[in-house]
Order: C-alpha cells, then sequence, then structure tokens
C-alpha cells in the first residue's frame, strides 16, 4: 500500500513523498520498502541502525530517526502500528492450487489440508486435523486428531503433535486508544516447528507479530502450554505442563522449565537454565543454574529464605 494512502486511512498527518510500502517490521529487520514503529524509549538504541523505508515515531525523537528513513509523526506510534497491521493481513482463504501430498502418506478421510499446503512423504494426518493453506509438513511427522495448523506454519520432519494443539493462531497483541478500546494488533508472522519437535495435547503456539515464533530442533514441549508470539525456544529444550511463556521471550538451548513456571515477555533465558515448578521469570537470567519462587531466585538461596521464613513463624 502507497505509504500516504496508508496514514489516510488510519488518520496520520503526512505530506511527504510515499512509496509503496511492503509490510510492517521490527527497528532492526525492517527495510527500505517497510515501515516501523517506535515507541519504547529502550529501543532508542537501536534507532540509527534501522533501514526501515518509513517510521511511526514521537514527535521528541523525531530528530534521532536516519535521513534515508521517512518520520512520520505519531501521538501513539504503538497504536498507529496496530491500527496499520490490519491492511498487510494476509486473506485466509486465497490459494488456488490443490494441496500437494507425498509418497506413503496416511490421512484420514476427515481431515481437512488447505490449498498451497505441502504434506511431504510418510508423514500421518488424524481425523479432525485442520491443515490450513501454505502450510509444509515435513516428512515422517504424525499429527493427532483436532489439532489445528493455522496458514502458513512451517513443521520441520518428525515430529509430533497431539490432540487438539493449535499452531499459528494469532498472539493476545492489543493496543489502547484514549477512549480505552483495544485495537487489534493483527499478527502477519508464521510459526516455524524444526526437525523433532514434539508438542503435547492441548498447548497454544501463537504466531509472530512479524517474522517468526521458532521452536528449535529437540523441543519437547508438554500438555496444556501457552507459547506467545515470537518466543523462541532453543534446541532440545524441555517445558513441561501449564508453563506460560509471554511474548518475545527467548530460551536457549536445553533450557528446562518446571510446571506452572512462567516468564515476562522480552527477556533471555541463558542455555541450561532450570526453572523448577511454579518458578516466575521477570528479568532475564543467565544459563547453567537452577532458579526457583517468586520473585525469582537461585534454588539453594530461595531454599535458604523459606527456611529462614520457616523459623520466624515458629519463633512467633
Amino acid at each position: 500500500m502507497n505509504l500516504k494512502l496508508l496514514c489516510k486511512k488510519i488518520g496520520v498527518d503526512f505530506n511527504g513523498d510515499g512509496f509503496e510500502v511492503l509490510r510492517i517490521n521490527t527497528i532492526l529487520d525492517s527495510q527500505k520498502n517497510e515501515i516501523t514503529f517506535l515507541e519504547n524509549k529502550k529501543y532508542l538504541k537501536h534507532l540509527s541502525k534501522t533501514r526501515a523505508g518509513a517510521i511511526f515515531i514521537k514527535e521528541e525523537f523525531a530528530n534521532l530517526v536516519p535521513k534515508d528513513t521517512v518520520t512520520i509523526i505519531s501521538k501513539n506510534p504503538y497504536l498507529d502500528m496496530a491500527k496499520a497491521s490490519k491492511y498487510f493481513a494476509k486473506e485466509l482463504l486465497i490459494e488456488t492450487k490443490e494441496p500437494k501430498i507425498g509418497k506413503n502418506c496416511k490421512i484420514d478421510k476427515r481431515a481437512v489440508i488447505g490449498n498451497g499446503s505441502i504434506i511431504e512423504d510418510s508423514v500421518t494426518i488424524l481425523a479432525n486435523a485442520v491443515i490450513g493453506e501454505r502450510v509444509k509438513i515435513s516428512k515422517g511427522s504424525i499429527i493427532y486428531p483436532n489439532v489445528t495448523i493455522y496458514n502458513d506454519t512451517k513443521i520441520g520432519k518428525n515430529c509430533y503433535i497431539h490432540a487438539g494443539s493449535v499452531i499459528g493462531s494469532d498472539g493476545f497483541g492489543y493496543a489502547h486508544d484514549e477512549k480505552g478500546n483495544h485495537v487489534k494488533i493483527f499478527h502477519n508472522g508464521d510459526v516455524i516447528l524444526e526437525d523433532g519437535v514434539e508438542i503435547g495435547a492441548n498447548t497454544v503456539i501463537d504466531r509472530a507479530v512479524f517474522g517468526s515464533t521458532i521452536i528449535k530442533s529437540g523441543v519437547k514441549i508438554d500438555n496444556l502450554v501457552q507459547v506467545a508470539h515470537n518466543c523462541e525456544i532453543g534446541q532440545n529444550s524441555i517445558i513441561t505442563g501449564q508453563v506460560g511463556l509471554s511474548g518475545s521471550t527467548k530460551l536457549g538451548s536445553n533450557v528446562i522449565m518446571g510446571g506452572q513456571s512462567a516468564t515476562s515477555g522480552h527477556l533471555t533465558i541463558g542455555d541450561r537454565a532450570i526453572i523448577a515448578a511454579r518458578g516466575g521469570v521477570t528479568k532475564s537470567i543467565k544459563g547453567d543454574q537452577t532458579y526457583s519462587g517468586f520473585p525469582l531466585k537461585i534454588h539453594k538461596d530461595w531454599l535458604k529464605l523459606q527456611a529462614k521464613l520457616s523459623k520466624i513463624l515458629k519463633e512467633e
């Protein structure tokens, strides 16, 4: 969409020269034919590195925008990004090409496979599974009953997705206007499951706002887990039942998260970290340690704290 027309549709003043905008993207990943935004001051450090063609930004930071990026003054860049996102959402039903089915596949007649999808050799898809458009399921994977895989999802080789799971649904993302209305952010990214991933029953993995939510090779995820938009789970990590990962959480390799543990968004967990059951991760943590409790502590320190509290209560 032409930049001038886009600004007109979302109610933002813009009198400069327009260009054809292909999509919205992050500050660091955006290219000259894309538009980005800056709302949070902590991302100012990335502004000089952006290659975006245009940016929604508050007037107080406009002087920091690179000269090759068109500045669009916005009172609420996050809200304007949300309004703009719907103009770059793909139609849900657009493909006309029949799905391609490989050799030796076993597909229940009650399963649904969308146009443009590719099912490689030796894939099994059981009853009432729904595979969207332009999905790729690689060799040897098994999709169990009642699984829903949204458009554009990529499933690696020898993956197992158990009953009732949903892969590629929109994340929980909204901007808020001055009247308190919730404005939907359309999630125009996708989900990538690499080889050897296993997803437990009734788990949900949300698609990215921009780019991809990525589950790397060898990851094992238990039942009833929530993985939010733009998360990245490192190789061979183990995520147990009822874990919740907030948006843009990045786990290193071989991370273990115990039952009902959870994270805040936009943080990093180092390689081989262990989060004990019900641990609450509110900031980035280093790897090669075991953590527990809320607020999160090194496990041995948390045990000491519990012992002292117990002693105080007994003394009373």
